[in-house]
């Protein structure tokens, strides 16, 4: 389905939809009633420049069960059309992610999921039990203080190195990584650990991530890269619809640069 997106939208652009009502300027975008109005125009004015949608749920989360509700209805809105990529990171004994998967995979109906590996693979297994959901296993985060645990060595390997073995060994066609753009000196050797997997890649824009390097590592021979951009175009200009759609038509034309794509 990923591949799919990818062919017939002629695009590996990912939106991160982590709006925060504290850094909206848009006047009539004051609260959840209108900030959900206003992302739905924002899907709906981007999805076919759009291979996949990203919501971290801390911004939703934070408001209660109102919150809750509005990515409820911003999947329910996607509506399939493009891929969704729950970023919730989550990660717990295996009875506990079995109920986590039937959370976002069952009731909000989200294609694929952010998860923390390191309690191991009974943490995991619950979540690719079903080819048709995607899982990202964090592996190489963009954040400076990635350093403290991921670059750790554990028999003489790196963290990030053993998190990507076990990806592919875990693999049924429906586990990706989550590899940061900021670390491009790493990038490589990720991608000759798992040389078919998708990669799920935040760090462009705000971060400073390469996109050059991202793009054309991520998506070398087999594997597939899906590039995350948030606020880069959510709070693009004056957060026009306008100013937020030539943000991911301009992303979505530097990424495609990269892949051919563009005639």
């Amino acid at each position: 389905r990923l591949e799919k997106m990818f062919n017939t939208k002629r695009s590996h652009l990912c939106i991160g939809l982590d709006f925060d009502l504290d850094k909206m300027i848009v006047p009539n975008v004051k609260d959840l009633h209108s900030l959900e109005s206003f992302i739905k125009d924002v899907i709906d004015s981007t999805i076919d420049l759009c291979a996949a949608y990203k919501p971290n749920f801390a911004f939703y989360e934070k408001h209660g069960p109102s919150g809750m509700k509005l990515l409820e209805n911003i999947v329910s809105h996607i509506n399939k059309r493009s891929i969704v990529i729950a970023d919730a990171k989550r990660g717990d004994i295996g009875n506990t992610c079995i109920n986590y998967a039937k959370s976002i995979f069952g009731y909000y109906d989200f294609d694929a999921i952010t998860i923390s590996p390191y309690m191991g693979s009974d943490s995991i297994t619950p979540f690719i039990e079903d080819s048709k959901k995607g899982v990202y296993l964090l592996c190489l985060t963009s954040n400076k203080s990635a350093i403290d645990f991921q670059y750790k060595f554990s028999d003489n390997s790196y963290l990030y190195e053993d998190v990507a073995n076990l990806a592919v060994s875990l693999n049924n066609n429906n586990i990706g990584l989550v590899v940061g753009a900021t670390k491009k000196e790493e990038i490589r050797k990720i991608r000759e650990i798992a040389p078919s997997l998708t990669w799920l890649v935040p760090g462009i824009g705000a971060q400073g991530g390469d996109l050059e390097e991202s793009v054309t590592i991520s998506n070398t021979g087999l594997g597939s890269g899906i590039i995350n951009v948030s606020r880069g175009i959510i709070y693009a200009g004056k957060q026009s619809l306008d100013d937020i759609c030539n943000a991911a038509i301009d992303y979505n034309k530097q990424i495609n640069q990269f892949l051919d794509y563009n005639e």
